[in-house]
């Protein structure tokens, strides 16, 4: 609350609201966006899949470091470029932009409802996880958690905007480096090494110590492809890359780009050896997700296993923040206004707008509450299919039309919808890549319609 009255006093129009002014250095663009990917499903989730997988669960770690690379190196730089060009401040302004007609119009409106639908069961499932994390540590009734939970969130966000959400994340970012660093120590320090964590893999199943865990060939394929969907869905996240449109300028890209990879790979190797060591160390948990928590209890003290609790909380608030400027920016800005005129609605609009969002998606996890993770990765899944394709032709040099992107999102969108219905396959597959893969395909298709190159 104190970064958000702070940010609120740099906070005077709509480009301060969504793009933090556009004066993200490479310390602050690199923590931030880091922390807005990654939510409790980076802490919780993936090592809970290493205590639960064994080795493959390294490929998680391979895809999302890609992802990340493919973001910075490639995606990054011409975003930042285009958007302060033109003067857009959302993704769907830079894809639309000069673009006039009825199909502009749908594309603008057609990428609303994605967002806002998405996004509205993605911080659904935050707000949930926040009051669960409150209910259990307070004792309090879950709703009520919720409640305060999402108050807490919204309140900095309101009065602060993306400077308010980007300095919250670069804190609460090097909360999560912290805990994923401290926590392996302890763990290998008990284990006495990697070895022996290792060959504990395998101890009760050897499958868990081979790379693929014992499947045939066309099932490792599968999974491999399939863990490999979540890294290749990132370019299309807006609330990620919006992060690349606020940084500073190309040197605060380039240098951001290398701290980012370097976080997220610590990160993510610490709840690799978090999950591993689980099985040699911890007595065994409820849930696979709950060995980052049993875990801290058995290895640390009272109050640096409370540090973990905090850290899994950031990783909820650092994703959420981002997600509602997001959303807000959606309906305010690219549902009225015509990519040509790059308007911007007032800042009170901007905050009521950001008010009933939350109290949507409070509403829903309160009331219809569904599997924090399955809600998390459809969510993810539906906007990489949707926009990923078109965010990587803008980032290599080709501006999609608008009839060309509006084919290309619902395809994205309608695909991972159905597939997400449908039973799962192996690695999920179908689900997290099919859709991503279709939608390339009808860009590609359709590529004649292309506007030869990104204008600047």
């Amino acid at each position: 609350m104190s970064i958000g009255g702070w940010a609120a006093r740099r906070t005077r129009g709509a480009e301060d609201f969504f793009l933090g002014g556009r004066r993200l250095g490479p310390w602050l663009a690199a923590l931030s966006q880091g922390a807005t990917q990654s939510s409790a499903w980076t802490l919780v989730g993936v090592s809970g899949a290493a205590y639960a997988w064994g080795l493959p669960a390294v490929w998680i770690w391979l895809s999302v470091v890609t992802g990340y690379a493919v973001n910075w190196f490639l995606v990054a730089p011409r975003l930042r470029a285009l958007s302060a060009g033109q003067g857009s401040v959302t993704l769907v302004q830079l894809l639309t932009h000069g673009e006039e007609g009825a199909a502009a119009v749908a594309l603008r409106r057609s990428a609303s409802v994605i967002i806002v639908t998405s996004f509205l069961f993605y911080v659904a499932a935050q707000f949930q996880a926040a009051g669960t994390a409150f209910s259990l540590a307070l004792g309090l009734d879950f709703r009520l958690c919720v409640v305060l939970g999402s108050t807490l969130i919204v309140a900095y966000t309101l009065v602060g905007g993306f400077w308010a959400a980007s300095v919250t994340d670069f804190v609460q970012g090097a909360l999560m480096l912290l805990v994923s660093l401290l926590l392996p120590v302890a763990a290998l320090s008990a284990a006495g090494g990697l070895d022996p964590l290792l060959a504990a893999t395998a101890a009760d199943d050897p499958a868990r110590a081979d790379l693929f865990g014992g499947r045939g060939a066309a099932a490792a394929l599968a999974f491999v492809l399939g863990t490999f969907g979540i890294g290749l869905a990132a370019p299309g996240q807006p609330h990620v890359v919006n992060h690349f449109m606020a940084a500073r300028d190309d040197a605060a890209v380039r240098r951001g780009g290398f701290i980012a990879l370097v976080w997220i790979g610590l990160v993510l190797a610490g709840m690799l050896v978090i999950g591993w060591s689980g099985r040699l160390l911890v007595p065994p948990p409820d849930a696979a997700e709950e060995v980052l928590f049993a875990s801290a209890a058995s290895w640390l003290p009272p109050l640096l296993a409370g540090l973990v609790t905090v850290a899994v909380m950031s990783a909820i608030m650092s994703t959420v923040d981002s997600q509602l400027i997001t959303a807000t920016s959606s309906v305010t800005v690219d549902w009225p206004n015509g990519p040509s005129r790059a308007g911007t609605p007032g800042l009170r609009v901007t905050r009521a707008a950001l008010v009933v969002f939350s109290a949507a998606a409070a509403c829903i996890a309160m009331f219809v509450p569904e599997s924090i993770y399955s809600r998390v990765l459809f969510a993810w899944n539906a906007l990489g299919a949707a926009f990923g394709p078109l965010v990587i032709l803008v980032a290599v040099g080709r501006m999609p039309t608008a009839r060309m992107s509006l084919a290309c999102v619902w395809t994205g969108f309608a695909s991972t919808v159905l597939f997400y219905l449908l039973p799962d396959t192996e690695g999920d597959v179908v689900e997290r890549l099919l859709p991503f893969v279709l939608a390339s395909t009808v860009a590609l298709a359709v590529g004649r319609m292309q506007r030869s190159r990104a204008p600047t």
